[in-house]
């Protein structure tokens, strides 16, 4: 019980320590973009060296496809709704589409880190990692964009605490139900799990990532997230 609140704990740590963070001082792009491509390395290698292998041990065909297909609409669908709510947004001091892309992001984490847990207690772990970061750019770049748009640091702040309460729910729900999930469909829900973490990969991270001009160094932090997710895994075994 102890380890999963520290699973739990620490990516919502991190997502209130980045917006904080740039709440008193905005981070340069240049930052944001490393921090980007070292949580993208990170969470592909929890698909790859956890995830992946334990969905094809269980050989189950029909399953993958059923929750490999459900996890990419899925995604594509939460994409689309965070669009309108962005096209149709009245003015406000508060922007309503990007909290509500950021929201609906960090509630699917939360899930993700159920479905981590449900693999097993390293694959949940390995994974609370990789949130840890990936969650650290999230709160940098959430908490930078209000201030950009001339929010006060206090509202700012209590909206990153409302935004890692999200998260908090959302993770201890994940870990509640789907850990109780067995047989042929928790190999549903391992697929869905692949399918949206290998979304927020290429279609969230790394596509933010590269709004800023890539680099050598940039590129290298990716395979360092990788790599270093790759050695903990290996110790831990």
């Amino acid at each position: 019980m102890g380890s999963l609140f520290l699973c739990v704990l620490a990516p919502t740590s991190a997502i209130v320590l980045g917006g904080l963070v740039a709440t008193l001082r905005q981070p340069g792009p240049g930052l944001r973009s490393l921090i980007l491509h070292f949580a993208a390395g990170v969470v592909f290698s929890v698909v790859g060296v956890e995830l992946l292998p334990d969905i094809i041990k269980r050989h189950a065909l029909s399953e993958i496809v059923i929750g490999f297909t459900a996890g990419v609409v899925t995604m594509l669908v939460l994409r689309v709704m965070t669009r309108r709510v962005e096209e149709r947004q009245v003015q406000s001091r508060l922007p309503a589409g990007l909290l509500f892309g950021v929201a609906v992001d960090i509630a699917v984490d939360g899930l993700l880190l159920g479905i981590g847990f449900a693999s097993g207690s390293s694959v949940g772990t390995m994974l609370a990692i990789a949130l840890s970061v990936e969650l650290l750019a999230l709160g940098l770049a959430t908490g930078a964009s209000l201030r950009t748009q001339g929010i006060s640091k206090r509202k700012t702040s209590l909206v990153i605490i409302g935004l890692a309460s999200v998260f908090t729910l959302a993770s201890i729900f994940g870990i509640t139900i789907l850990r109780q999930v067995s047989g042929n469909n928790l190999e549903i829900v391992l697929s869905f799990g692949l399918a949206a973490l290998l979304f927020l990969v290429t279609e969230e991270l790394l596509v933010e990532a590269h709004e800023e001009k890539e680099t050598p160094i940039h590129t290298a932090t990716f395979f360092l997230g990788f790599l270093i997710l790759l050695i903990l895994d290996l110790l831990g075994k």
